[in-house]
């Protein structure tokens, strides 16, 4: 399972920085095809901050919007054609033969890309394995088991739950009723720089090798 794609149960669940810690324990390359919010950076830019040099390849975003909005309605707002298939295409030019590819989506799975097209959609076509990012707040726990049920249906592989913040028992009860494992928490950190990356990754080198095998 060569392509990895992180999704989160929702906005704002650390996606970007477990994306950094995945690509750097793996030594894979980086890829978020459609980034939305681009004037206030971009995440490709933060992982690259955050990732060894010389190891991993950040690769350029596929379309970048200023919009900070859903991708389809960024979009459509800027006057941009989303081509999924396009994507598609992309990345099988961007990786080569063996070396894992980090892909970070826009949201959480049921956010649509295009009209038509949702994130689980595209998730499909890429034939990635998922990397589900959560986080405890009031609600996450039905949110994480929405996402689960929604990959379940679909039938897409999952690797398994990457948490951030501090534990709380909720994440037992999502990886229980889930049925998925638990890779790993990223901590909550005053200060993440490429030190904290490469600390977290080791801790997720092992388990994360052990279920992709």
């Amino acid at each position: 399972m060569n392509r990895i794609f992180v999704t989160g149960i929702g906005t704002g669940v650390g996606k970007t920085i477990i994306s950094a810690c995945v690509t750097t324990a793996l030594e894979a390359d980086y890829w978020k095809p459609v980034q939305s919010g681009s004037e206030e950076g971009t995440d490709t830019q933060t992982v690259r901050a955050l990732v060894p040099e010389g190891i991993t390849v950040c690769h350029p975003e596929a379309y970048v919007l200023k919009e900070p909005a859903s991708p389809h309605l960024a979009a459509r707002m800027e006057q941009v054609t989303i081509d999924t298939a396009e994507i598609v295409r992309q990345a099988g030019l961007l990786q080569p033969a063996g070396r894992p590819l980090v892909i970070e989506g826009a949201g959480g799975l049921l956010v649509p890309l295009t009209d038509d097209v949702l994130t689980l959609d595209l998730v499909r076509d890429l034939g990635a394995g998922v990397i589900i990012a959560a986080q405890n707040y009031l609600g996450s726990i039905n949110h994480s088991l929405l996402t689960a049920r929604v990959l379940q249906h679909a039938g897409v592989p999952v690797i398994g739950w990457i948490f951030g913040g501090d534990y709380h028992t909720n994440e037992d009860d999502i990886v229980r009723l889930s049925g998925y494992p638990r890779i790993g928490r990223i901590p909550q950190a005053a200060e993440v720089n490429m030190a904290f990356v490469r600390q977290q990754a080791q801790l997720l080198s092992a388990p994360l090798k052990a279920l992709l095998a």
